[in-house]
């Protein structure tokens, strides 16, 4: 888990979602709160979360119809659920519809903060690489970002997945040549990294989607959130 993970907080009880958001902020963690359903949704879209923290009752949506979406759209971000009801069923139909984890209230903070962190390390060691909404897997050459599924070549693939094992890292022409070509370079391969670069970003940064792809003029290339 690296410093400044992100964790989207969705609770109506405004002193419940402070000190869950102080908790987490003094362990490192970057959080975003949001305090109904709808606006919920939107700051997973936007704030693109490692993980959330969602309560079931909530106002204008409830927390089942959140994870609804969320799941629906594609997003597999790990959720934890939090709810004042403790019956098995309850428990049941969340974990059905998608929700990684279960907590009780009053819960224990350090149990949430445990429970956050070992569904943090799974989505780690799945195998799958994550930066903010966008998805890659590298056993089945998968890519998607939030509900939507991306196509790419093989050597777009190749790409991709080598700046997400490097993620916020700036890489530079010369090692992208060097580890995605295997050469260096040479007068008939100065702008081959900044075509497929374009290449991705059409098909990564969507319109209307924050950008992941960035430029760092006179060095090179990143793919980080911010």
């Amino acid at each position: 888990m690296e410093p400044g993970t992100r964790v989207l907080v969705v609770e109506d009880d405004r002193d419940i979602a402070r000190l869950v958001e102080l908790a987490l902020e003094q362990r490192g963690f970057e959080v975003c709160c949001a305090h109904d359903g709808p606006s919920g949704l939107t700051a997973a879209k936007e704030f693109a979360p490692a993980a959330v923290i969602l309560d079931i009752m909530l106002p204008k949506m409830d927390g089942v119809g959140v994870l609804k979406k969320l799941r629906g759209s594609g997003n597999r971000v790990p959720v934890i659920m939090l709810t004042a009801r403790d019956t098995t069923p309850d428990k049941v139909h969340s974990l059905d519809l998608g929700a990684d984890d279960y907590l009780t209230k009053p819960f224990d903070l350090e149990e949430l903060l445990a429970r956050l962190r070992a569904r943090l390390r799974q989505a780690e060691d799945d195998g799958v690489l994550r930066v903010a909404n966008l998805t890659i897997n590298p056993a089945t050459r998968e890519v998607r970002r939030g509900g939507r599924e991306i196509d790419l070549t093989a050597k777009e693939f190749d790409l991709l997945e080598f700046m997400a094992r490097n993620h916020r890292r700036v890489l530079s022409r010369d090692l992208l040549l060097s580890q995605i070509w295997n050469h260096g370079f040479g007068a008939t391969t100065s702008n081959v990294v900044d075509v497929y670069m374009g290449y991705l970003r059409r098909k990564v940064d969507a319109p209307g989607e924050p950008r992941l792809i960035k430029t760092v003029h006179g060095v090179g290339y990143a793919l980080r959130e911010s």
